[in-house]
């Protein structure tokens, strides 16, 4: 009785084996756990190879990216020094400019400033010695000075001064 249960058994056990795994997978799972073994180290050794190619690339991207770093870097610094330069270059002209007027009579210099642009009319009485200023505003259409008197006012507002 016990030969003819286990005969049972045995047999529900193999058509539960064929009827859920395909043929071949469920005989060889059991018969060769090596294999398995294989594959798992295979498998970690191909991730570690995985991951050292990975690491590898982003080292190359990230000597790229300093390199792009410096380049731009170096770029910055020559566009920052032509800026001084020109910057530099257009004080002096100004400042020329500024030492002209200021020669001249304020008779002379108001007309003149006055055709300007305001901008550059702007710059110029704002260099000029305060005193000298005066007397070119003093000399100007006086719709001019008063737009010359706001441009002035609305600069010094966009600079907060200091509360004693």
């Amino acid at each position: 009785m016990r030969s003819l249960i286990s005969l049972a058994v045995v047999f529900c056990f193999s058509l539960f084996t064929l009827s859920f795994f395909p043929a071949g997978q469920a005989a060889g799972a059991a018969t060769e756990p090596s294999k398995s073994s294989e594959n798992k180290a295979a498998g970690a050794s191909s991730k570690e190879d995985l991951q050292r190619k990975e690491e590898e690339r982003l080292k190359a991207l990230r000597k790229e990216v300093d390199a792009k770093i410096d380049e731009y870097s170096k770029l910055l610094a020559k566009i920052e020094e032509a800026l001084k330069t020109f910057e530099t270059a257009r004080n002096e002209r100004l400042d020329h400019m500024v030492k002209a007027y200021e020669t001249m009579s304020p008779e002379d210099a108001a007309p003149r400033l006055a055709a300007m642009d305001e901008q550059t009319s702007l710059k110029i009485v704002m260099r000029m010695k305060s005193k000298k200023a005066g007397a070119v505003i003093a000399a100007m259409d006086p719709k001019k000075a008063a737009a010359v008197t706001e441009a002035i006012t609305k600069i010094a507002k966009k600079f907060p001064t200091p509360v004693k």
